[in-house]
């Protein structure tokens, strides 16, 4: 249980991180060329996973035993672009 939850949350993060970063195109499609469409699915599909990441994120603090500076740690890497990424190298 406890290495599938681990990988659970390394795909999460994997997936939130791909997520955030199509924001990189999305964004200017939707203020330059008015384009709105991909910025919305992104957008909701990147919401869903940051609250995923979260949750899992609670998870694996409390199965591994986490302190509570390496799970704020963890938290801060989401709302950094590559952060997720880079938190993935550490599990």
């Amino acid at each position: 249980m406890q290495k599938n939850l681990l990988l659970a949350f390394k795909r999460i993060a994997f997936a939130e991180g791909c997520s955030y970063l199509l924001f990189g195109i999305t964004m200017p499609l939707k203020y330059a060329y008015d384009i709105m469409e991909p910025n919305y699915y992104i957008g909701m599909t990147h919401g869903i996973l940051f609250m995923l990441y979260v949750l899992f994120l609670v998870l694996v603090a409390i199965q591994y035993k986490w302190s509570l500076g390496k799970t704020f740690l963890f938290f801060i890497a989401s709302l950094l672009p590559f952060g997720t990424f880079y938190s993935n190298t550490k599990l």
